[in-house]
């Protein structure tokens, strides 16, 4: 292990330090797009202090650490959107920010059959800290983009941008689709995405797969479903955006199925479920 474990346990007023990176970024704040785009597991930082939670790198750098691809991916939607995208600065094994907070897998312990030292026996302050200092601000900044463009105009959306392993270790099973729409109750976003995507030649499209939106959904659910917004989840597979290339293409591709459904006016109203 090249994690320091003396300073896994190490509990003080801040969790993160001079030499660490923000807790959230917001990419084009003022973009005109009715659309909030969000990346929860965008990096694989850990901050200094907790010394790579004692596993190897190569870890970190796994799909356990991040989603490999999704902020390059957040980043081109941006841009081509003209919409703002919150990206979390942290690794989802510090704390994930699509879990509920306090939840056993806020903070896991064990991912993907691999265990995580520098996550076991926390003490509730441990926990909180990591709470407040990630968790809370990129939520906030997602609400803060929400808000503002909701006193502008109308009711926004919400598109919340994931990627997935072709396998998990724990099961071995491949995963054969490219890109997969996670939605709960409201279908206003998934449905018409779904039928769009389904007309791309040679394209396997997932429906609530590999994950479903009605259990994993922690952010678009508290942004999204509680406040009667349209939104959705979107997944797509780490091997085809692993690289530059690679997660420009596949953004360009989602893009020509999801920008017609955001640039449909009649999306843009509170619905209930």
């Amino acid at each position: 292990m090249d994690g320091n474990i003396d300073q896994l346990s190490a509990i003080g007023s801040s969790l993160l330090g001079a030499e660490d990176g923000p807790a959230v970024t917001v990419v084009n704040p003022d973009g005109l797009s009715r659309t909030v785009l969000c990346c929860d597991h965008a990096s694989n930082r850990i901050p200094a202090s907790l010394g790579n939670l004692g596993l190897d790198r190569s870890v970190i750098e796994d799909h356990v650490g991040w989603d490999i691809g999704a902020e390059a991916i957040a980043r081109h939607l941006s841009a081509e959107l003209n919409a703002a995208a919150v990206i979390c600065g942290y690794s989802r094994l510090v704390i994930d920010c699509n879990r509920p907070p306090g939840s056993p897998a806020s903070i896991p312990e064990i991912s993907d059959a691999i265990a995580i030292p520098g996550n076991e026996g926390l003490s509730p302050a441990e926990k909180r800290l990591r709470e407040k200092e990630i968790l809370e601000p990129y939520h906030q900044a997602i609400r803060d983009q929400i808000t503002g463009r909701w006193q502008q105009a109308s009711p926004p959306a919400l598109v919340s941008i994931h990627t997935f392993t072709p396998a998990l270790r724990e099961t071995g099973v491949g995963r054969p689709w490219q890109i997969c729409i996670l939605w709960g109750h409201d279908g206003r976003i998934a449905q018409p995405l779904m039928d769009n995507l389904a007309q791309v030649d040679g394209l396997i499209v997932g429906d609530n797969v590999p994950y479903s939106g009605r259990n994993v959904a922690y952010t678009v659910n508290s942004h999204g479903f509680s406040n009667d917004l349209p939104h959705v989840g979107i997944e797509i597979r780490q091997d085809l955006v692993s690289t530059p290339e690679g997660a420009k293409k596949w953004a360009m591709i989602l893009l020509d199925s999801l920008g017609p459904v955001l640039a449909d006016p009649g999306l843009y109203q509170q619905r209930h479920f």
